[in-house]
């Protein structure tokens, strides 16, 4: 399973992805507003988290999905359903750019597709997304997709990269309201897109 967007291929991770996958998360950057990434990443890093995604695509169970740009089919992030409940129409969401690649709108164009498969496709009813207090590029992302601020956990989480602990907001969106702002977070997507063509 695979899925196209204007710029942007969302697929299953290969094991030749490994030097983008390192190039991208590997920036310290990148790596320190997460909590499972460690510093440095390195080569076997990345192909034991190739090789376990691998396995669970094997298994149908896959939601991890790689970002390549259709210009170059460079990889140059992940977005991905975690903990999909099916029982209770819920799951996180995570992400993560090559800093390299930040500002041009890509997260929020494949958010736009996963959440659509999301919410389409698995019939979720909600999704979460917990995001370090101090990364605010990404929780502005959250908001403008229609994300509302549900709590903060104090001091909820270490990340692996520079061992800080940091508060973590959580965020929640519900189907309901998803459908209902869709329209005008694609029409300012494509707006973005239109002033970096320029």
């Amino acid at each position: 399973m695979k899925f196209e967007t204007k710029r942007l291929i969302l697929r299953k991770p290969r094991i030749s992805d490994w030097k983008d996958i390192v190039k991208g998360v590997g920036e310290i950057s990148v790596s320190k507003s997460m909590s499972v990434i460690p510093y440095p990443y390195l080569k076997k890093n990345a192909l034991m988290w190739i090789k376990k995604y691998i396995k669970d695509w094997e298994k149908k169970k896959g939601n991890e999905f790689l970002i390549e740009l259709k210009e170059n089919k460079k990889v140059v992030g992940c977005i991905s359903l975690i903990g999909v409940d099916k029982f209770n129409g819920t799951a996180g969401t995570g992400s993560w750019i090559n800093k390299r690649y930040w500002r041009k709108g890509y997260i929020t164009e494949a958010k736009i597709a996963v959440n659509n498969f999301a919410f389409n496709r698995l019939k979720l009813r909600k999704l979460d997304s917990k995001v370090f207090t101090d990364n605010l590029a990404s929780n502005k992302t959250q908001q403008s997709m229609g994300y509302k601020l549900e709590g903060c956990r104090k001091k909820g989480t270490r990340s692996k990269a520079t061992g800080k602990i940091h508060d973590v907001n959580i965020y929640g969106l519900f189907k309901e309201n998803w459908k209902k702002n869709l329209l005008k977070i694609k029409k300012k997507l494509n707006e973005k897109i239109k002033k970096l063509e320029k």
